[in-house]
């Protein structure tokens, strides 16, 4: 079995306050994520080997965005998502 197997997968946005390093000014992004959930139970083909996988498995959220454009109307400067993990289990 594969990982994906595990998971529901699903894409959902996400509003974080975040600063500008050019500028300087605070504002709210929206930051896309892939959220995968762990299902319920395994399939009735599964093995020991994948159910002790599965066991140990634990939903988490993956971001997708690396990069955001300034909100303020004079910089609109792209800079880094920092401060924010890239992998967050739930």
């Amino acid at each position: 079995m594969e990982e994906r197997d595990f998971f529901d997968e699903r894409a959902e946005q996400r509003t974080h306050t975040m600063t500008c390093p050019h500028c300087g000014q605070q504002a709210e992004y929206e930051l896309s994520w892939i959220v995968r959930r762990k299902k319920n139970q395994l399939p009735n083909w599964a093995d020991d080997r994948d159910r002790a996988r599965f066991a140990k498995a634990q939903s988490y959220m993956v971001r997708r965005d690396d990069m955001v454009g300034c909100k303020n109307a004079r910089c609109r400067k792209r800079f880094d998502v920092a401060g924010i993990q890239s992998v967050a289990f739930i």
